[in-house]
């Protein structure tokens, strides 16, 4: 997992509340069990005018002009703004998987579906709770500002505009600690190789026959 400490990127707003994971990845697409080539369906039935379907090639695809990921201004875009309640609905992790295989780093909104919310910290990506305010300022300031970037410090837990204004986010310690050195809990077996490798060392000579 990639660490995550202090990070900048182009911010886009996805003006919409109850963003649920069939959205995000609809259902004919969580035909594999990878991290990875889930980012070109991301919010397929609103991207694409076309209904799509798994090894359709996105270029031939008819993109939906109107939808604000295909509008030029918010190519790249790795920080996107969120409303209320997103990541709601079904418990895939596939939704998760494809918002980071699209490219964004961070998700902000005034509050996350809890499944979904605990899917992105275990493949790192962070979502940050800020007030539903507070997320009316940054629309406004994205939407009326091309090329409008965010700089996110997780260390010191804070979301800092383009105008140098500081809002704070709270999150949880051990998250915090996995995030920042990139470990997932595989990482976090790991750290513990030796030990696990001591104790099956002992139990096979303690309890031969579980091996024979």
């Amino acid at each position: 997992m990639e660490k995550f400490h202090t990070f900048t990127g182009l911010a886009a707003p996805l003006d919409r509340a109850n963003v649920d994971t069939d959205a995000i990845i609809p259902k004919q697409f969580l035909k594999s069990i990878k991290r990875s080539g889930f980012g070109q369906n991301l919010f397929d039935e609103w991207r694409y005018l076309d209904h799509g379907e798994p090894g359709m090639d996105p270029a031939q695809r008819r993109p939906n002009p109107e939808f604000v990921l295909n509008q030029p201004r918010y190519q790249g875009a790795q920080i996107l703004l969120a409303r209320a309640n997103f990541g709601c609905g079904s418990s895939r992790e596939h939704a998760p998987w494809s918002l980071q295989d699209y490219g964004f780093r961070v998700i902000i909104a005034p509050s996350f579906a809890d499944i979904f919310f605990n899917n992105c910290f275990k493949i790192g990506l962070l979502p940050i709770i800020l007030d539903a305010a507070v997320l009316d300022r940054l629309f406004d300031a994205v939407k009326s500002t091309e090329g409008y970037c965010l700089t996110i410090d997780l260390q010191k837990q804070t979301v800092t505009t383009q105008n140098n204004e500081e809002f704070s986010f709270a999150v949880d310690v051990f998250r915090k600690h996995c995030q920042l050195n990139g470990l997932d809990e595989i990482g976090l077996t790991l750290q513990q190789a030796e030990k696990i490798k001591q104790f099956e060392l002992k139990r096979r000579s303690e309890q031969p026959w579980l091996f024979m």
